[in-house]
C-alpha cells in the first residue's frame, strides 16, 4: 500500500514568457573535486586499496571532524550513523556487500544507495580507485574515479560520484542524495552474463525503492549524457525527508526532468493503486493547460490551486467530431475539487491571467487529479502559452507547493511493491 494518500508529480518548464533553459557546456565537469585538504586525486582520500568485490570498513560520520550529519541519516525510518563503501558502485548500511551483478530493486534487508551498481574492478595497474572526501561540513562525496570492470579491464573506464548532503536544517536526519556521472564507458563485467548496472536506492524493506530509468538495460550507458531529473545531463538529485521517498509530502520534491526540445509538452507515467488517490502534477504555468490521458484510466476529478486572480478557471472539453476544444461555460473554483459528470480522457483549463508571469520553477502551479480506475497512467499536461516581450517575471506564490518529480519521455517512477 502507498504510505501516503497523495502522490504528486512536477515538471519544470521553459514557457514562452521570455525565459530560457541554460544547459551545461558539453565539456564542463559535473564532478565535485579540488577542495581544501584533498589528496592529489582531488577527491579526498583513498577509500580502499585496489580490489575486486571488496568493501571499506564502516565509515562513521563522527570520524570526520569537520562533518556535521549530527543526526546521521534517516533512511526510510531507520537512523544510520555509519555506512560501507562497496567497490561495486554503491554504499550499504547494514553490512558490506560484494555482489557484483545487480539484483533488481527491491532487495530485502539490505538498504542501499547505488549510483552505479556493477562489477567494478580496481585491482589492475591501469584501473582507477575509489575515494572519499568532505568538501564542507554538510557534504560527503564518494568518487569512483576511472574505475575498470571485471576481469582487470581498464579500457574503457567509468567515473561517477555519490554525494550525501546533510539537511538537518529541514529536520533531524534529513539529507539529499546526488548521483554525478562524468563518463560511463562500460555497463557490466565479464562475469555478469551481460546484465548492465543499476542505479537508484532501496530501503531494504521490500517496498520502498527508486530505480533510475535505463537501469539493468543497455540504456544505462547513456546516464552521463541523457536528461536527468535536474535538467543537467549527468546529475541526478533526490531529497530524503523524514525517512520517506520524495513526493510523500510537500516539503520533499524530486527535481524535474526538462526536455528543451519540447518545453511546453509534458508526458507523465505513473502507477496508482487507489482510484480515489489524489495525484498532483505540476509543470510551469502560462495561461492554461491541456490535460490528456494517452493510456490508462480516465480523469474523474480535478483540484486546481487557489490564489490566482479571481480564483476561477474556465473549463473546456474536447469535441471529437469537430476535433476542437469547446467552452463548457463552467467555472472551476480554485481549491475546490471538481467532479466531471462522467470521466474524461482530456480537458483544458484557461483563465490564468498573463499578469501572473510566474517564474519557471517547480512550485508554480499544482494540479490534483483523481482517476476512474487503477493501473499505469500515461498522460500529458501541455501548457497553453503566449509570448510576452520584455516581460518581468514575478515569484511564484508562496502558498503553492511542489510535491514530486516529473516523467518525460521515459519511465521515471517511484515503485512500491504490494
Amino acid at each position: 500500500m502507498l504510505k501516503s494518500s497523495r502522490l504528486s508529480l512536477s515538471l519544470l518548464a521553459s514557457a514562452a514568457l521570455a525565459f530560457s533553459i541554460s544547459s551545461t557546456a558539453a565539456n564542463a565537469s559535473v564532478l565535485l573535486s579540488g577542495w581544501d585538504g584533498s589528496t592529489e586525486s582531488g577527491f579526498g582520500n583513498l577509500a580502499m586499496n585496489g580490489n575486486d568485490d571488496e568493501s571499506s570498513g564502516a565509515i562513521v560520520f563522527d570520524s570526520f571532524e569537520s562533518l556535521s550529519f549530527e543526526s546521521g541519516l534517516n533512511f526510510f525510518g531507520t537512523s544510520y550513523d555509519r555506512f560501507f563503501i562497496n567497490n561495486n558502485g554503491n554504499i550499504t548500511f547494514n553490512n558490506p556487500v560484494g555482489t557484483f551483478t545487480p539484483d533488481a530493486f527491491p532487495n530485502n534487508n539490505q538498504p542501499m544507495i547505488a549510483p552505479f551498481w556493477g562489477d567494478v574492478d580496481t585491482s589492475c595497474a591501469e584501473c582507477g580507485d575509489v575515494f572519499i572526501g568532505s568538501p564542507n561540513a554538510n557534504t560527503l562525496v564518494v568518487t569512483w574515479n576511472d574505475v575498470g570492470y571485471y576481469d582487470q579491464n581498464s579500457n574503457p573506464t567509468n567515473t561517477f560520484q555519490l554525494v550525501l548532503i546533510d539537511r538537518n536544517d529541514t529536520g533531524a536526519g534529513n539529507f539529499d542524495v546526488e548521483f554525478r556521472y562524468e563518463d560511463i564507458g562500460w555497463t557490466s563485467g565479464d562475469a555478469s552474463d551481460g546484465i548492465p548496472a543499476q542505479a537508484g536506492y532501496d530501503a531494504g524493506d521490500g517496498e520502498n525503492f527508486f530505480t533510475v530509468p535505463g537501469s539493468r538495460t543497455a540504456a544505462i550507458a547513456d546516464i552521463d549524457e541523457s536528461n536527468s531529473n535536474t535538467g543537467t545531463p549527468g546529475i541526478w538529485k533526490f531529497a530524503i525527508r523524514e525517512g520517506v521517498l520524495p513526493g510523500d509530502n510537500p516539503e520533499n520534491p524530486i527535481l524535474p526532468i526538462v526536455n528543451p526540445e519540447t518545453p511546453t509538452d509534458y508526458e507523465f507515467e505513473f502507477s496508482i493503486d487507489d482510484p480515489d488517490e489524489l495525484v498532483f502534477i505540476d509543470p510551469d504555468v502560462a495561461v492554461g493547460y491541456d490535460y490528456i490521458v494517452n493510456s490508462g484510466p480516465n480523469i474523474a476529478s480535478v483540484l486546481l490551486p487557489e490564489g490566482f486572480d479571481d480564483n476561477l478557471f474556465d473549463l473546456f472539453l474536447w469535441d471529437s467530431v469537430l476535433m476542437d476544444w469547446f467552452d463548457t461555460g463552467t467555472d472551476i473554483v480554485g481549491g475546490e475539487e471538481y467532479n466531471f459528470n462522467s470521466p474524461v480522457d482530456r480537458f483544458r483549463i484557461m483563465g490564468i491571467d498573463i499578469s501572473n508571469m510566474l517564474e519557471p520553477t517547480p512550485d508554480a502551479f499544482v494540479t490534483g487529479l483523481t482517476f476512474d480506475g487503477s493501473g499505469v497512467i500515461n498522460m500529458n499536461q501541455n501548457a497553453v502559452t503566449v509570448f510576452v516581450p520584455d516581460s518581468t517575471p514575478v515569484p511564484a506564490p508562496s502558498t503553492l507547493f511542489l510535491m514530486l518529480g516529473a516523467l518525460f519521455g521515459t519511465t521515471f517512477m517511484r515503485k512500491r511493491k504490494q
